[in-house]
């Protein structure tokens, strides 16, 4: 599977952003997918995961009520929609697929996109 995260950028606190993530190299409607993020010199956190069908999600605590995960199965396509964002968002946000157990963790995914980066700055 290969994952191309895009959409990220620079924006003011209070503005909104959708993130993608393009998946390629198997049935994209089989697997889950999830979103994570890192900010500088922090570890990677758990943002929101979503359900192969798109009928089941979970997102983080941190961001809940204004980050939703969806997804399109026809379009091979996840997506990320960031609302009402803070400074504390910044951060590298990464797709991943296909995940086994704990899907909190980084460890339960098996294949990683390279980011894409969201700036949030006055």
């Amino acid at each position: 599977v290969q994952l191309q995260a895009s959409g990220g950028g620079l924006v003011q606190p209070g503005e909104s952003l959708r993130l993608r993530c393009a998946a390629s190299g198997r049935t994209f409607s089989s697997y889950g997918m999830g979103w994570f993020r890192q900010a500088p010199g922090k570890e990677r956190e758990f943002v929101a995961v979503i359900s192969w069908s798109g009928g089941d999600t979970d997102i983080a605590d941190s961001v809940k009520g204004r980050f939703t995960i969806s997804r399109d199965n026809a379009k091979n396509t996840v997506y990320l929609q960031m609302t009402s964002l803070k400074p504390d968002d910044t951060a590298l946000y990464y797709c991943a697929s296909d995940p086994r157990g704990n899907f909190y963790r980084t460890s339960a995914y098996k294949f990683w996109g390279q980011g894409t980066l969201v700036t949030v700055s006055s």
